[in-house]
């Protein structure tokens, strides 16, 4: 199954270069109760990212963003704690806007939701991030570190 969703994901790709589609997503720098940082893997792309994905069309961001915690790591409860900025991602052909929150979950429940979208999920000390973190990841984790907040490129 992980080869069929790569398999879309690599067509998905193709048609977004053609037709540039403008889109919106969200992504959580979601922190355990004693500060871990939530993590995913998914089927369909390698490395580990933060949990997220797309906005649907006629929902309200915030809507996106619990739902995305809730299918992606099983978090159905998370309390946004601020924005930490919004970004623009040129890659993948798309023109791509990305809303990043920083959210508390209330435990440390944490579990992949979608077997079919989700590889491994983890709770990651901030300074221990796994090897495969992507470099974007990397860079909202540092931003988040030194209490900046803003935008700007993906």
């Amino acid at each position: 199954m992980a080869l069929l969703h790569r398999l879309v994901g690599r067509v998905a790709r193709v048609v977004w270069r053609i037709t540039r589609p403008r889109t919106i997503g969200v992504r959580a720098v979601l922190l355990s109760p004693d500060g871990r940082v939530a993590l995913v893997r998914h089927t369909y792309l390698d490395g580990w990212y933060l949990p997220g994905g797309g906005v649907k069309k006629g929902e309200a961001i915030n809507a996106a963003l619990h739902r995305e915690l809730a299918e992606e790591v099983a978090v159905t409860d998370a309390a946004v704690e601020q924005v930490l900025g919004v970004y623009h991602n040129r890659r993948e052909g798309k023109d791509d806007h990305v809303i990043v929150y920083v959210a508390r979950a209330t435990d440390q429940s944490l579990r992949g939701a979608d077997r079919l979208e989700v590889a491994e999920v983890g709770w990651f000390a901030l300074d221990g991030l796994p090897d495969g973190t992507t470099p974007a990841t990397l860079r909202r984790i540092a931003e988040f570190r030194a209490g900046a907040t803003g935008g700007g490129s993906w």
